[in-house]
């Protein structure tokens, strides 16, 4: 957009600017001409502003008390000196919010859905579940006792051979007010306000999925992606704009040098994303699946990948891998999968992942 030569505007909720500040300092958020930062509360009530945020509270307050923030936002920015006035928004597919803030100045508002067209039409069909009794579960018991292998042949948009299990795993709840399930389902049914629909995917990849979409959503959906790949084609990396980056963590620059000599298509790449968090057995039972696989292997452990506890890996396991294995916080993925020493990425399916995997043409293990 910026390129375009429209003025951009990127709102970032406080604590995220604070984090994006810490991994690349002060300077990540400096801006440039026609380009600038601005920041909203999320609206979480925490003693301490920098603690890992629970996903169930973060969603729950910015549905609710985003609302008035971003209104006063859009005020200040149509009253600064110098500047545009607010002409359009675009707002996260999961932030329903900045269609209410946009109809309150009278500019559309674009909805930009970060995953899948699949994963917004699985999200679609929450109603329908709903409706036929699919969820939420009777008890913990239907987790294992086969009931989610029930077929829903009759999902919109989805293939005829879908059953419970492959829906989202936020369908697996017992309680019917879950905060995630209802969360999902009022955001998806909100997208129908917005004057487009925004997706990083491509039609050649998800022609069945889209082709529902329109069918059903009354307004335009436009298909952008791969994200990664235009960046690589229209921002030069000496220009002004290379310099601005949205990573949360610290890129741990050892891992390129790490790869480098290793032979071609050699090393396994391990990362679950900046949001999926596991149990301390889970960590080590992947630790010993890796260790046992034979391969070199790079794998991101993020400080907070074990929930409440710290991501701490045996010592047998350590000196097991000694000599083919870098432990990181966090990289620089795409430099990573397109470098020529990886042979494979083991990911937790998350679409930006999946779509930077496809564009390096790196093999997948979901």
């Amino acid at each position: 957009l910026h390129r375009k030569g429209f003025h951009v505007t990127f709102v970032n909720t406080e604590y995220n600017q604070r984090r994006l500040v810490r991994s690349r300092g002060p300077g990540a958020v400096a801006g440039l001409p026609g380009f600038r930062f601005a920041t909203i509360p999320d609206g979480i009530p925490t003693s301490d502003a920098d603690a890992p945020q629970d996903p169930p509270s973060l969603c729950y307050y910015t549905m609710t008390t985003c609302l008035p923030h971003l209104k006063n936002l859009l005020r200040d920015l149509n009253g600064a000196v110098g500047a545009p006035r607010v002409s359009c928004v675009v707002g996260d597919g999961v932030m329903s919010f900045c269609v209410d803030a946009a109809a309150d100045l009278g500019v559309p508002c674009a909805l930009f859905w970060t995953a899948s067209a699949c994963g917004f039409m699985g999200y679609r069909n929450f109603r329908f579940l709903l409706d036929e009794g699919l969820t939420p579960l009777k008890d913990e018991e239907q987790v294992k006792n086969g009931y989610l292998d029930t077929p829903v042949a009759q999902a919109h948009g989805m293939s005829k051979h879908m059953r419970l299990r492959d829906f989202s795993s936020f369908v697996r709840t017992t309680d019917r007010s879950d905060v995630l399930f209802n969360f999902l389902l009022h955001e998806v049914e909100q997208s129908d306000r917005a004057t487009a629909i925004v997706l990083n995917t491509i039609d050649e990849l998800e022609q069945t999925a889209l082709d529902a979409m329109r069918a059903i959503l009354p307004l335009p959906v436009y298909t952008i992606g791969p994200l990664n790949s235009l960046t690589e084609q229209l921002v030069s990396q000496e220009g002004d704009l290379a310099g601005i980056r949205s990573s949360l963590w610290r890129e741990d620059q050892s891992c390129l040098k790490w790869l480098q000599g290793r032979e071609p298509r050699s090393v396994v790449y391990v990362n679950y994303g900046s949001v999926t968090t596991m149990s301390k057995q889970e960590l080590v039972e992947f630790a010993w699946g890796l260790a046992n696989c034979g391969y070199d292997f790079l794998w991101i452990v993020r400080n907070d990948l074990v929930k409440g506890d710290a991501a701490v890996l045996p010592p047998e396991f350590l000196e097991a891998t000694k000599g083919r294995c870098l432990l990181a916080s966090w990289c620089e993925q795409e430099a990573v999968m397109h470098h020529e020493a990886v042979g494979a990425f083991l990911t937790h399916c998350g679409w930006n992942s999946m779509m930077e995997g496809l564009s390096a043409g790196v093999p997948m293990l979901c």
